[in-house]
């Protein structure tokens, strides 16, 4: 059987306008899974600890980061210090990271900088805890996007205390202080 030339055109056309239906549709709708992200808002967190223990990767894709330049460069950091250290030094008795995800060096009397090593960050959010309750707020948790594989149905937003998973544009990929 053979195919006319206005079965042809027809055929093309009406395929020609279901891909540009599908196309407008996907657009408008963000086309969830491919065009957005899972990401924390850093208003909501609550500091769980679940970002640790809950997400699929081991280690979590949730990493603490550190906003520089709300950052006080104090000499007591209370996101690098346990609340009843007995000295501030860099002994492991006297931080709250259990990893020691976090570096901290000399600039001038009295200023320290912190650096998150996030290889060894766990996402127990011990630190950022300490720096929202008692210091500026600039440890937070992120979703680090080149190590999160984007489920669907994220894992750790499921159980997450603070409802502060949420899911944002892949163009904008991450939520700051």
């Amino acid at each position: 059987m053979s195919t006319t030339r206005r079965q042809f055109l027809r055929f093309a056309l009406a395929l020609g306008l279901g891909a540009l239906v599908t196309r407008l549709f996907f657009k408008k709708e963000g086309w969830r899974h491919g065009r957005q992200r899972w990401q924390i808002d850093p208003q909501k967190c609550v500091c769980c600890g679940k970002c640790a223990s809950h997400c699929v990767l081991h280690p979590s894709a949730v990493k603490c980061v550190h906003a520089y330049a709300m950052c006080g460069y104090c000499k007591l950091c209370f996101g690098y210090f346990a609340p009843d250290a007995p000295r501030l030094d860099e002994s492991a008795e006297n931080q709250v990271c259990p990893t020691d995800a976090i570096r901290r060096t000399f600039i001038e009397d009295p200023y320290f900088q912190y650096t998150i090593d996030e290889e060894k960050c766990i996402a127990c959010a011990k630190c950022v805890r300490g720096c929202t309750n008692f210091g500026n707020g600039s440890l937070f948790l992120q979703v680090i996007q080149s190590r999160c594989v984007n489920c669907t149905d994220c894992s750790i937003a499921r159980v997450c205390m603070g409802n502060a998973f949420t899911r944002v544009s892949e163009k904008a990929p991450y939520l700051l202080k």
